[in-house]
């Protein structure tokens, strides 16, 4: 069996490889430079609240029991992944996303003290469908 003894062409090849492992890099990756310290790209969708893991399959979010996707991906304040063993009876302040099929936890980012202040809709506010003005009248 021949082989490829074009030196030149091994470090082609070798270079071309680099550039598409490099490409490959999730964008969010790359979000946390120095420049941006504390800046992370959180989905439009996410919401405000507090977490309390109970168990590998359950979860407190604002005081209500949810259970964890088995996907959930948590997020410490560094946006590295931490496991929902090691947050056992913490109570964490977070953004939230739950999957929307089945309602269960999905992600959840642990906030700094800098994201925690800045203002975001929550699941703590009570929404409901009562009404305190009086009902329109036909005419």
């Amino acid at each position: 069996m021949t082989r490829c003894t074009n030196r030149p062409l091994r470090l082609a090849l070798a270079a071309c490889c680099a550039a598409l492992l490099a490409a490959a890099l999730p964008a969010g990756a790359q979000q946390l430079l120095p420049g941006n310290a504390g800046q992370r790209p959180f989905p439009p969708a996410a919401l405000r609240g507090s977490l309390k893991i109970v168990n590998m399959a359950e979860a407190e979010l604002n005081g209500k029991a949810i259970r964890l996707a088995p996907g959930l991906r948590i997020f410490n304040p560094q946006n590295a992944l931490v496991f929902a063993h090691s947050l056992a009876g913490q109570n964490v302040k977070v953004n939230y996303v739950t999957e929307a099929s089945t309602g269960m936890l999905l992600t959840a980012w642990i906030l700094t003290e800098a994201e925690a202040r800045q203002p975001r809709k929550g699941d703590d506010a009570v929404i409901t469908n009562i009404r305190t003005e009086p009902a329109a009248t036909p005419r």
